[in-house]
Protein backbone atom coordinates (compact mmCIF):
# COMPACT_ATOMS: atom_id res chain seq x y z
CA UNK A 1 0.00 0.00 0.00
CA UNK A 2 1.48 3.63 -0.96
CA UNK A 3 0.56 6.24 1.16
CA UNK A 4 -0.56 9.61 0.06
CA UNK A 5 2.25 12.31 -0.11
CA UNK A 6 -0.27 14.85 0.43
CA UNK A 7 -1.28 13.60 3.94
CA UNK A 8 0.99 13.89 6.66
CA UNK A 9 -0.59 11.85 8.76
CA UNK A 10 -1.33 8.39 6.23
CA UNK A 11 1.67 6.14 8.03
CA UNK A 12 -0.30 6.83 11.62
CA UNK A 13 -1.61 3.91 13.56
CA UNK A 14 -5.45 4.46 14.66
CA UNK A 15 -5.09 6.58 17.46
CA UNK A 16 -1.21 7.43 16.46
CA UNK A 17 -2.10 10.99 14.94
CA UNK A 18 -1.41 13.52 17.14
CA UNK A 19 -4.25 14.49 18.65
CA UNK A 20 -2.93 17.88 19.36
CA UNK A 21 -2.28 18.42 15.81
CA UNK A 22 -5.65 17.35 14.92
CA UNK A 23 -7.41 19.86 17.37
CA UNK A 24 -4.67 22.90 16.20
CA UNK A 25 -5.93 22.13 12.73
CA UNK A 26 -9.66 22.20 13.41
CA UNK A 27 -8.95 25.41 15.04
CA UNK A 28 -7.35 27.01 12.58
CA UNK A 29 -10.56 26.48 10.62
CA UNK A 30 -13.52 26.61 13.36
CA UNK A 31 -11.79 28.84 15.86
CA UNK A 32 -11.96 26.27 18.38
CA UNK A 33 -9.36 26.24 20.59
CA UNK A 34 -6.19 23.92 20.68
CA UNK A 35 -6.39 20.26 22.97
CA UNK A 36 -3.65 19.08 23.76
CA UNK A 37 -3.92 15.23 25.87
CA UNK A 38 -1.94 14.86 28.89
CA UNK A 39 -1.93 11.14 31.13
CA UNK A 40 -5.16 12.56 32.88
CA UNK A 41 -6.87 12.39 29.42
CA UNK A 42 -6.40 8.73 29.30
CA UNK A 43 -10.33 7.23 29.81
CA UNK A 44 -11.25 4.75 32.59
CA UNK A 45 -11.73 2.67 29.05
CA UNK A 46 -7.92 2.63 27.21
CA UNK A 47 -6.58 2.33 31.02
CA UNK A 48 -9.12 -0.93 31.28
CA UNK A 49 -7.97 -2.35 28.14
CA UNK A 50 -4.36 -1.61 28.82
CA UNK A 51 -4.33 -3.39 31.79
CA UNK A 52 -6.43 -6.36 30.21
CA UNK A 53 -4.08 -6.83 27.31
CA UNK A 54 -0.77 -6.34 29.63
CA UNK A 55 -2.23 -9.08 32.25
CA UNK A 56 0.13 -11.34 28.81
CA UNK A 57 2.79 -9.24 30.41
CA UNK A 58 2.14 -10.43 33.39
CA UNK A 59 2.13 -13.66 32.83
CA UNK A 60 5.52 -13.32 30.56
CA UNK A 61 7.13 -12.08 33.32
CA UNK A 62 5.88 -14.70 35.91
CA UNK A 63 6.89 -17.77 33.74
CA UNK A 64 10.04 -15.73 33.72
CA UNK A 65 10.88 -15.63 37.25
CA UNK A 66 9.53 -18.36 38.30
CA UNK A 67 11.63 -21.11 36.50
CA UNK A 68 14.60 -19.47 38.50
CA UNK A 69 12.82 -20.72 42.02
CA UNK A 70 11.67 -24.09 40.44
CA UNK A 71 15.22 -24.88 39.23
CA UNK A 72 16.51 -24.18 42.85
CA UNK A 73 13.49 -26.21 44.01
CA UNK A 74 12.65 -29.25 41.99
CA UNK A 75 15.40 -31.16 43.45
CA UNK A 76 14.66 -35.22 42.08
CA UNK A 77 10.91 -34.93 41.43
CA UNK A 78 11.84 -35.06 37.38
CA UNK A 79 12.70 -38.76 36.28
CA UNK A 80 13.24 -39.73 39.76
CA UNK A 81 16.96 -38.25 39.67
CA UNK A 82 18.43 -34.48 40.32
CA UNK A 83 18.51 -32.12 36.85
CA UNK A 84 21.52 -31.82 35.24
CA UNK A 85 22.67 -29.22 33.49
CA UNK A 86 21.23 -30.13 30.01
CA UNK A 87 18.42 -30.80 31.54
CA UNK A 88 17.82 -27.06 33.17
CA UNK A 89 19.43 -25.19 29.91
CA UNK A 90 16.48 -27.67 27.86
CA UNK A 91 13.89 -26.62 29.98
CA UNK A 92 14.57 -22.70 30.36
CA UNK A 93 15.77 -22.40 26.73
CA UNK A 94 12.56 -24.02 25.17
CA UNK A 95 10.42 -21.30 26.16
CA UNK A 96 12.59 -19.09 24.46
CA UNK A 97 12.87 -21.26 20.95
CA UNK A 98 8.92 -21.51 21.19
CA UNK A 99 8.60 -18.05 21.47
CA UNK A 100 10.73 -17.33 18.79
CA UNK A 101 8.84 -19.77 16.77
CA UNK A 102 5.27 -18.71 17.45
CA UNK A 103 6.99 -14.66 17.28
CA UNK A 104 6.59 -14.21 13.58
CA UNK A 105 3.33 -15.47 13.06
CA UNK A 106 1.30 -12.66 14.91
CA UNK A 107 1.44 -10.06 12.38
CA UNK A 108 -0.08 -12.50 10.12
CA UNK A 109 -2.51 -13.82 12.70
CA UNK A 110 -3.87 -10.33 14.12
CA UNK A 111 -4.39 -8.74 10.52
CA UNK A 112 -6.48 -11.54 9.49
CA UNK A 113 -8.80 -12.63 12.48
CA UNK A 114 -8.07 -9.34 15.02
CA UNK A 115 -5.96 -8.27 17.56
CA UNK A 116 -8.08 -9.05 20.58
CA UNK A 117 -8.28 -12.95 19.05
CA UNK A 118 -4.50 -13.01 18.66
CA UNK A 119 -4.19 -11.92 22.56
CA UNK A 120 -6.69 -14.90 23.38
CA UNK A 121 -4.66 -17.49 22.01
CA UNK A 122 -2.07 -17.10 24.44
CA UNK A 123 -4.27 -16.77 27.59
CA UNK A 124 -5.29 -20.43 26.63
CA UNK A 125 -1.69 -21.90 26.24
CA UNK A 126 -0.50 -20.12 29.41
CA UNK A 127 -3.42 -22.38 31.27
CA UNK A 128 -2.86 -25.25 29.56
CA UNK A 129 0.91 -24.84 29.78
CA UNK A 130 0.79 -24.22 33.67
CA UNK A 131 -1.26 -26.88 34.47
CA UNK A 132 0.82 -29.50 32.26
CA UNK A 133 4.33 -28.54 34.42
CA UNK A 134 2.37 -28.86 37.55
CA UNK A 135 1.14 -31.94 36.75
CA UNK A 136 4.86 -33.33 35.67
CA UNK A 137 6.88 -36.17 36.53
CA UNK A 138 9.42 -36.54 34.02
CA UNK A 139 11.55 -34.24 32.18
CA UNK A 140 10.20 -34.23 28.96
CA UNK A 141 6.42 -33.36 30.53
CA UNK A 142 8.30 -30.16 31.93
CA UNK A 143 9.67 -29.44 29.03
CA UNK A 144 6.38 -29.88 27.03
CA UNK A 145 4.91 -27.48 29.48
CA UNK A 146 7.69 -24.39 29.22
CA UNK A 147 6.93 -25.27 25.56
CA UNK A 148 3.43 -24.34 24.75
CA UNK A 149 4.39 -20.98 27.69
CA UNK A 150 6.85 -20.14 25.01
CA UNK A 151 4.83 -19.97 22.46
CA UNK A 152 1.82 -18.41 24.68
CA UNK A 153 4.71 -15.55 25.11
CA UNK A 154 5.86 -15.28 21.78
CA UNK A 155 2.47 -14.57 20.25
CA UNK A 156 1.52 -12.13 23.54
CA UNK A 157 4.88 -10.09 23.13
CA UNK A 158 4.00 -9.07 19.51
CA UNK A 159 -0.08 -9.10 19.71
CA UNK A 160 0.11 -6.88 22.98
CA UNK A 161 1.87 -3.59 21.99
CA UNK A 162 0.38 -4.08 18.98
CA UNK A 163 -3.16 -3.79 20.34
CA UNK A 164 -2.17 -0.97 22.86
CA UNK A 165 -0.57 1.21 19.93
CA UNK A 166 -3.96 0.84 17.95
CA UNK A 167 -5.70 2.36 20.91
CA UNK A 168 -3.29 4.99 22.35
CA UNK A 169 -3.15 8.55 21.37
CA UNK A 170 0.11 9.58 20.17
CA UNK A 171 0.88 11.79 23.27
CA UNK A 172 0.17 8.98 25.72
CA UNK A 173 1.48 5.84 23.48
CA UNK A 174 4.84 5.51 25.29
CA UNK A 175 4.11 5.40 28.36
CA UNK A 176 1.11 3.24 27.58
CA UNK A 177 2.89 0.59 26.00
CA UNK A 178 5.47 0.54 29.08
CA UNK A 179 2.51 -0.41 30.94
CA UNK A 180 3.57 -4.27 29.51
CA UNK A 181 6.80 -4.04 31.01
CA UNK A 182 5.23 -3.00 34.20
CA UNK A 183 3.49 -5.99 33.94
CA UNK A 184 6.38 -8.02 33.02
CA UNK A 185 8.34 -6.66 36.21
CA UNK A 186 5.90 -7.03 38.40
CA UNK A 187 4.67 -10.91 37.28
CA UNK A 188 8.70 -11.56 38.09
CA UNK A 189 8.30 -9.73 41.49
CA UNK A 190 5.20 -12.01 41.74
CA UNK A 191 6.91 -14.71 40.71
CA UNK A 192 9.79 -14.80 43.19
CA UNK A 193 7.41 -13.65 46.09
CA UNK A 194 5.52 -17.47 45.47
CA UNK A 195 9.04 -19.31 45.16
CA UNK A 196 10.75 -17.53 48.26
CA UNK A 197 7.13 -18.93 49.97
CA UNK A 198 6.37 -22.30 48.80
CA UNK A 199 9.97 -23.26 48.93
CA UNK A 200 10.64 -24.99 51.81
CA UNK A 201 6.87 -26.92 51.14
CA UNK A 202 6.86 -30.54 49.93
CA UNK A 203 7.14 -30.48 45.77
CA UNK A 204 6.08 -26.69 46.60
CA UNK A 205 7.18 -25.60 42.94
CA UNK A 206 4.48 -27.53 41.39
CA UNK A 207 2.62 -25.34 43.33
CA UNK A 208 4.98 -22.04 41.76
CA UNK A 209 3.96 -23.03 38.20
CA UNK A 210 0.57 -24.01 38.40
CA UNK A 211 -0.44 -20.60 40.00
CA UNK A 212 0.15 -19.40 36.71
CA UNK A 213 -3.12 -20.79 35.49
CA UNK A 214 -5.03 -17.85 37.38
CA UNK A 215 -4.07 -14.55 35.93
CA UNK A 216 -4.50 -16.72 32.47
CA UNK A 217 -8.20 -17.33 33.75
CA UNK A 218 -8.72 -14.13 34.65
CA UNK A 219 -7.87 -12.64 31.18
CA UNK A 220 -9.60 -15.00 29.15
CA UNK A 221 -12.86 -14.41 31.56
CA UNK A 222 -11.97 -9.93 30.69
CA UNK A 223 -11.67 -10.92 26.50
CA UNK A 224 -15.74 -10.05 26.73
CA UNK A 225 -15.34 -6.89 27.75
CA UNK A 226 -12.36 -6.33 25.32
CA UNK A 227 -13.44 -4.90 22.12
CA UNK A 228 -11.42 -5.05 18.64
CA UNK A 229 -9.21 -2.48 17.84
CA UNK A 230 -11.00 0.58 16.07
CA UNK A 231 -8.50 0.53 12.87
CA UNK A 232 -9.43 -3.50 12.26
CA UNK A 233 -12.73 -2.96 12.89
CA UNK A 234 -12.65 -0.51 10.13
CA UNK A 235 -10.53 -2.39 7.67
CA UNK A 236 -13.60 -5.20 7.93
CA UNK A 237 -16.38 -2.45 7.62
CA UNK A 238 -17.49 -2.02 10.83
CA UNK A 239 -17.29 1.88 10.99
CA UNK A 240 -19.95 2.47 13.74
CA UNK A 241 -18.20 -0.11 15.75
CA UNK A 242 -14.96 1.71 15.06
CA UNK A 243 -16.42 5.23 16.43
CA UNK A 244 -18.09 3.66 19.66
CA UNK A 245 -14.67 2.48 20.69
CA UNK A 246 -13.14 5.47 19.82
CA UNK A 247 -15.61 7.73 22.05
CA UNK A 248 -15.07 5.15 24.88
CA UNK A 249 -10.99 5.86 24.65
CA UNK A 250 -11.35 9.72 24.54
CA UNK A 251 -14.30 9.78 26.96
CA UNK A 252 -12.51 12.06 29.08
CA UNK A 253 -11.91 14.59 26.85
CA UNK A 254 -14.57 17.28 26.29
CA UNK A 255 -17.62 16.89 23.70
CA UNK A 256 -16.44 19.18 21.45
CA UNK A 257 -13.07 18.29 20.96
CA UNK A 258 -13.83 14.55 21.54
CA UNK A 259 -15.97 14.74 18.02
CA UNK A 260 -13.46 16.57 16.64
CA UNK A 261 -10.72 14.16 17.54
CA UNK A 262 -12.77 11.06 16.66
CA UNK A 263 -14.01 12.00 13.14
CA UNK A 264 -10.05 13.16 12.37
CA UNK A 265 -8.86 9.60 13.73
CA UNK A 266 -11.67 8.21 11.50
CA UNK A 267 -11.26 10.23 8.48
CA UNK A 268 -6.94 9.58 8.37
CA UNK A 269 -7.93 5.21 8.94
CA UNK A 270 -10.38 5.76 6.15
CA UNK A 271 -7.97 7.42 3.73
CA UNK A 272 -5.48 5.29 4.34
CA UNK A 273 -7.77 2.43 3.10
CA UNK A 274 -9.29 3.98 0.35
CA UNK A 275 -5.43 4.94 -0.90
CA UNK A 276 -4.81 0.95 -0.68
CA UNK A 277 -7.52 0.06 -2.86
CA UNK A 278 -6.46 2.62 -4.94
CA UNK A 279 -3.29 0.85 -5.27
CA UNK A 280 -4.61 -2.37 -5.62
CA UNK A 281 -2.24 -3.31 -3.67
CA UNK A 282 -3.10 -7.12 -2.09
CA UNK A 283 -1.27 -6.45 1.20
CA UNK A 284 -0.20 -10.03 1.54
CA UNK A 285 2.95 -11.35 2.90
CA UNK A 286 5.08 -11.38 0.71
CA UNK A 287 4.39 -7.93 -0.73
CA UNK A 288 4.64 -6.51 2.62
CA UNK A 289 8.36 -8.41 2.96
CA UNK A 290 9.74 -6.87 -0.04
CA UNK A 291 8.41 -3.55 0.89
CA UNK A 292 10.26 -3.98 4.82
CA UNK A 293 13.56 -5.14 2.82
CA UNK A 294 13.22 -3.27 -0.78
CA UNK A 295 12.21 0.39 0.48
CA UNK A 296 15.64 1.96 2.53
CA UNK A 297 13.33 3.58 5.05
CA UNK A 298 11.63 0.95 5.78
CA UNK A 299 15.29 -1.13 6.16
CA UNK A 300 16.46 1.06 8.10
CA UNK A 301 13.55 0.61 10.67
CA UNK A 302 14.43 -3.37 10.73
CA UNK A 303 17.71 -2.33 11.55
CA UNK A 304 17.55 -0.43 14.39
CA UNK A 305 14.05 -2.46 16.07
CA UNK A 306 16.57 -6.20 15.48
CA UNK A 307 19.28 -4.38 16.83
CA UNK A 308 17.50 -3.02 20.04
CA UNK A 309 16.06 -6.36 20.61
CA UNK A 310 18.81 -7.99 19.94
CA UNK A 311 20.68 -6.21 22.65
CA UNK A 312 17.88 -6.59 25.18
CA UNK A 313 18.92 -10.02 25.29
CA UNK A 314 22.63 -10.57 24.19
CA UNK A 315 23.64 -8.10 27.69
CA UNK A 316 22.18 -11.31 29.25
CA UNK A 317 19.68 -9.36 31.21
CA UNK A 318 17.72 -13.02 31.68
CA UNK A 319 20.49 -15.22 32.49
CA UNK A 320 19.78 -13.15 35.81
CA UNK A 321 16.67 -14.08 35.46
CA UNK A 322 16.38 -17.39 34.61
CA UNK A 323 19.00 -18.51 36.96
CA UNK A 324 19.58 -15.93 39.74
CA UNK A 325 18.49 -18.12 42.70
CA UNK A 326 20.86 -20.88 41.25
CA UNK A 327 23.82 -18.25 40.81
CA UNK A 328 23.19 -17.14 44.67
CA UNK A 329 23.08 -20.42 45.84
CA UNK A 330 26.03 -21.00 43.91
CA UNK A 331 28.16 -18.65 46.26
CA UNK A 332 26.82 -19.14 49.75
CA UNK A 333 23.47 -17.48 49.99
CA UNK A 334 21.45 -19.37 52.69
CA UNK A 335 18.29 -17.51 50.94
CA UNK A 336 18.72 -17.59 47.19
CA UNK A 337 14.78 -17.02 46.16
CA UNK A 338 14.37 -14.41 48.56
CA UNK A 339 17.81 -12.84 47.22
CA UNK A 340 17.00 -12.95 44.01
CA UNK A 341 13.15 -11.40 44.91
CA UNK A 342 15.47 -8.21 45.13
CA UNK A 343 16.55 -7.81 41.88
CA UNK A 344 13.03 -8.57 40.80
CA UNK A 345 11.55 -5.61 43.11
CA UNK A 346 14.46 -3.65 41.37
CA UNK A 347 13.53 -4.26 38.01
CA UNK A 348 10.06 -3.45 38.93
CA UNK A 349 10.64 -0.38 40.89
CA UNK A 350 13.29 1.02 37.72
CA UNK A 351 10.71 0.47 35.27
CA UNK A 352 8.42 2.91 36.84
CA UNK A 353 11.39 5.68 36.45
CA UNK A 354 10.87 4.40 32.70
CA UNK A 355 7.55 4.55 32.51
CA UNK A 356 7.65 8.30 34.35
CA UNK A 357 10.84 9.51 31.71
CA UNK A 358 10.08 7.62 28.54
CA UNK A 359 8.74 10.63 26.38
CA UNK A 360 10.01 13.51 28.57
CA UNK A 361 13.85 12.09 28.30
CA UNK A 362 13.52 10.76 25.06
CA UNK A 363 14.33 6.89 24.22
CA UNK A 364 17.91 7.51 22.76
CA UNK A 365 19.12 9.52 25.44
CA UNK A 366 17.85 6.96 28.04
CA UNK A 367 19.55 4.33 26.62
CA UNK A 368 22.93 6.24 26.36
CA UNK A 369 22.75 7.51 29.84
CA UNK A 370 21.32 4.02 31.48
CA UNK A 371 23.96 1.63 29.16
CA UNK A 372 27.23 2.73 30.70
CA UNK A 373 26.09 1.94 34.15
CA UNK A 374 25.21 -1.67 33.62
CA UNK A 375 28.71 -2.13 32.52
CA UNK A 376 29.70 -0.70 35.16
CA UNK A 377 27.51 -3.32 37.21
CA UNK A 378 28.51 -6.14 34.80
CA UNK A 379 32.32 -5.28 35.55
CA UNK A 380 31.39 -5.08 39.23
CA UNK A 381 30.35 -8.65 39.38
CA UNK A 382 33.18 -10.26 36.99
CA UNK A 383 35.55 -8.95 39.74
CA UNK A 384 33.61 -9.77 42.57
CA UNK A 385 33.67 -13.47 41.32
CA UNK A 386 37.32 -13.40 41.04
CA UNK A 387 37.25 -13.38 44.92
CA UNK A 388 34.57 -16.25 45.13
CA UNK A 389 35.31 -20.00 44.89
CA UNK A 390 32.06 -20.80 43.38
CA UNK A 391 30.02 -23.89 45.42
CA UNK A 392 32.44 -23.10 48.05
CA UNK A 393 30.43 -23.52 51.20
CA UNK A 394 33.17 -22.26 53.39
CA UNK A 395 32.42 -18.72 51.74
CA UNK A 396 29.96 -17.67 54.40
CA UNK A 397 29.46 -18.45 57.72
CA UNK A 398 25.75 -18.99 59.79
CA UNK A 399 25.44 -15.24 59.72
CA UNK A 400 24.71 -15.33 56.09
CA UNK A 401 26.99 -14.41 53.02
CA UNK A 402 30.51 -12.88 52.83
CA UNK A 403 31.65 -9.83 52.08
CA UNK A 404 32.39 -10.45 48.15
CA UNK A 405 29.10 -12.13 47.91
CA UNK A 406 27.13 -8.98 49.09
CA UNK A 407 29.74 -6.93 46.64
CA UNK A 408 27.77 -9.43 43.90
CA UNK A 409 24.41 -8.88 44.86
CA UNK A 410 24.71 -5.09 44.86
CA UNK A 411 26.32 -5.43 41.59
CA UNK A 412 23.67 -7.29 40.00
CA UNK A 413 21.05 -4.65 41.48
CA UNK A 414 22.87 -2.06 39.94
CA UNK A 415 22.81 -3.73 36.67
CA UNK A 416 19.50 -4.39 36.73
CA UNK A 417 18.50 -0.93 37.60
CA UNK A 418 20.16 0.53 34.59
CA UNK A 419 18.57 -2.48 32.19
CA UNK A 420 14.98 -1.65 33.57
CA UNK A 421 15.37 2.25 32.66
CA UNK A 422 16.60 1.74 29.34
CA UNK A 423 16.99 -0.94 27.23
CA UNK A 424 14.66 -3.24 29.41
CA UNK A 425 11.95 -0.87 28.14
CA UNK A 426 12.69 1.14 25.10
CA UNK A 427 13.17 -1.92 22.50
CA UNK A 428 9.21 -2.32 23.00
CA UNK A 429 8.34 1.00 21.54
CA UNK A 430 9.44 -0.97 18.36
CA UNK A 431 6.46 -0.24 16.26
CA UNK A 432 7.05 3.57 16.50
CA UNK A 433 9.97 2.88 13.92
CA UNK A 434 7.71 1.30 11.23
CA UNK A 435 4.90 2.48 8.69
CA UNK A 436 1.89 1.38 8.75
CA UNK A 437 2.12 -1.05 5.77
CA UNK A 438 5.00 -2.48 7.27
CA UNK A 439 4.76 -2.55 10.65
CA UNK A 440 3.09 -5.68 11.63
CA UNK A 441 5.87 -7.56 9.50
CA UNK A 442 8.59 -5.66 11.01
CA UNK A 443 7.83 -5.25 14.74
CA UNK A 444 7.33 -9.37 14.36
CA UNK A 445 10.91 -9.84 12.50
CA UNK A 446 12.21 -7.59 15.84
CA UNK A 447 10.50 -10.03 18.31
CA UNK A 448 11.66 -12.56 16.64
CA UNK A 449 14.98 -11.43 16.93
CA UNK A 450 14.44 -10.66 20.82
CA UNK A 451 13.60 -14.57 21.09
CA UNK A 452 16.49 -15.69 19.08
CA UNK A 453 18.67 -13.67 20.91
CA UNK A 454 16.94 -14.99 24.59
CA UNK A 455 17.20 -18.94 23.16
CA UNK A 456 20.93 -18.39 22.40
CA UNK A 457 21.33 -16.58 25.89
CA UNK A 458 19.32 -19.26 27.71
CA UNK A 459 21.01 -21.97 26.12
CA UNK A 460 24.88 -20.81 26.32
CA UNK A 461 24.71 -19.32 29.65
CA UNK A 462 25.30 -22.14 32.46
CA UNK A 463 27.71 -24.09 29.54
CA UNK A 464 30.33 -20.62 29.74
CA UNK A 465 30.06 -20.18 33.33
CA UNK A 466 31.42 -23.58 33.67
CA UNK A 467 33.74 -23.58 30.83
CA UNK A 468 35.08 -19.99 31.04
CA UNK A 469 33.95 -18.83 34.78
CA UNK A 470 31.99 -16.16 36.04
CA UNK A 471 34.22 -13.53 35.82
CA UNK A 472 34.42 -13.99 32.22
CA UNK A 473 31.32 -14.22 31.16
CA UNK A 474 30.01 -11.49 32.65
CA UNK A 475 32.77 -9.30 31.15
CA UNK A 476 31.51 -10.83 28.08
CA UNK A 477 28.39 -8.84 28.68
CA UNK A 478 29.68 -5.72 29.73
CA UNK A 479 31.57 -5.87 25.89
CA UNK A 480 28.14 -6.69 24.48
CA UNK A 481 26.91 -3.61 26.16
CA UNK A 482 29.81 -1.50 25.14
CA UNK A 483 29.32 -2.47 21.36
CA UNK A 484 25.53 -1.58 21.56
CA UNK A 485 26.29 1.90 23.27
CA UNK A 486 28.34 2.35 20.13
CA UNK A 487 25.74 1.11 17.53
CA UNK A 488 23.05 3.39 19.56
CA UNK A 489 25.01 6.29 19.07
CA UNK A 490 25.66 6.06 15.55
CA UNK A 491 22.15 4.64 14.22
CA UNK A 492 19.25 5.14 16.57
CA UNK A 493 17.39 8.66 16.25
CA UNK A 494 15.53 10.23 19.01
CA UNK A 495 11.72 9.82 18.26
CA UNK A 496 10.63 10.87 21.68
CA UNK A 497 7.49 12.82 20.80
CA UNK A 498 7.45 13.05 16.88
CA UNK A 499 4.54 11.34 14.46
CA UNK A 500 4.95 8.10 13.15
CA UNK A 501 4.75 9.83 9.72
CA UNK A 502 7.46 12.05 10.97
CA UNK A 503 9.63 8.73 11.96
CA UNK A 504 9.60 6.86 8.41
CA UNK A 505 10.72 10.50 6.92
CA UNK A 506 13.15 10.97 9.32
CA UNK A 507 14.45 7.58 8.40
CA UNK A 508 13.58 7.80 4.49
CA UNK A 509 16.95 9.65 3.31
CA UNK A 510 19.64 7.97 6.01
CA UNK A 511 19.95 7.86 10.17
CA UNK A 512 19.46 11.13 10.69
CA UNK A 513 20.59 11.06 14.25
CA UNK A 514 21.42 15.22 14.79
CA UNK A 515 18.13 16.04 13.04
CA UNK A 516 16.15 13.86 15.18
CA UNK A 517 17.94 15.44 18.26
CA UNK A 518 17.60 19.29 17.34
CA UNK A 519 13.86 18.12 16.67
CA UNK A 520 13.62 16.62 19.56
CA UNK A 521 15.02 20.16 21.73
CA UNK A 522 12.58 21.57 19.53
CA UNK A 523 9.54 19.90 20.64
CA UNK A 524 10.05 19.54 24.58
CA UNK A 525 10.79 23.54 24.42
CA UNK A 526 7.49 23.48 22.54
CA UNK A 527 5.55 21.38 25.16
CA UNK A 528 7.06 23.43 28.08
CA UNK A 529 5.81 26.52 26.76
CA UNK A 530 1.95 25.13 26.07
CA UNK A 531 2.61 23.79 29.78
CA UNK A 532 3.11 27.49 31.36
CA UNK A 533 1.03 28.74 29.47
CA UNK A 534 -1.80 26.37 30.58
CA UNK A 535 -1.41 27.18 34.20
CA UNK A 536 -1.38 30.71 33.75
CA UNK A 537 -4.29 30.66 31.71
CA UNK A 538 -5.66 28.78 35.15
Amino acid sequence: MQHSHDDPDANEPLIGRSSSSLSREDADTNNQPAYTLSFRDASPVIRFLTCSAGISGLLFGFDTGVISSTLVSIGSDLSNRPLTTPDKALVTAITSLLALISAPTTGFFADRFGRKSVILVPAILFTVGAITQSLANYVWTMAAGRALVGAAVGVASGAVPLYITELAPAELRGRLVTVQSLFITGGQVVAYLIGWIFASWPSGWRWMVGLGAFPALVQLGLMFWMPETPRWLLQTGQDEKARAVLNKVYANVPKAERNVLVQGVLSSVQDELREENKTGSKGNFHDTAQALIGIPGNRRALIIACMLQGLQQLCGFNSLMYFSATIFALVGFTSPIGTSLSVALTNFVFTLVAFAFIDTVGRRNILLRSIPFMVFGLLACASAFLFINVGDSQIVDDSGAGIWSIVLLLSMVFYVAAYAVGLGTVPWQQSELFPLRVRSVGSGLATSTNWSSNFVVGMSFLPLMNYLGPSTTFTLYALVCVVGWIVIYKIYPETAGLELEGISQLLKDGWSVTESIEGFHERRKRVELEDRQRVFST
